[in-house]
């Protein structure tokens, strides 16, 4: 199933390498992060390799859901909010493996799994 619409997917093709994540934590303080280890999973799930996590894997493994902010060469910016799982193992670590390059340790798959998407103000799924 198809989690993202058409024009988000091209749109992630196009997008200048950095990537937000933003998690919250138990109190509903928000962290946020500038990710460069990221890539989209073929069903429309968004991957962000743990390199150096802190705030972040605590947020993840507390339950956060999160959002991931990027922005197209043409400037044209997506948010993706959904909920987040950590992966250490299976499928969606060997994905990020994949590409994640070797100078950094990947201790883990962070994996969004969208259920709202926007474009500015204008909401797209």
């Amino acid at each position: 199933m198809k989690l993202l619409p058409d024009e988000v997917i091209a749109a992630w093709k196009k997008r200048n390498k950095i990537v937000v994540l933003t998690t919250v934590d138990s109190a509903g303080v928000p962290n946020s992060i500038y990710a460069t280890c990221a890539d989209m999973y073929e069903d429309g799930k968004i991957v962000i390799a743990d390199n150096y996590f802190d705030k972040t894997k605590a947020n993840i493994l507390n339950g956060s859901v999160g959002t991931v902010l990027f922005i197209t060469e043409d400037n044209k910016a997506y948010q993706v909010k959904g909920t987040l799982e950590y992966h250490r193992d299976g499928s969606m670590f060997d994905f990020m493996k994949c590409w994640n390059p070797e100078k950094h340790p990947g201790h883990a798959a962070t994996v969004l799994t969208p259920n709202a998407v926007y474009s500015g103000a204008k909401k797209l799924a």
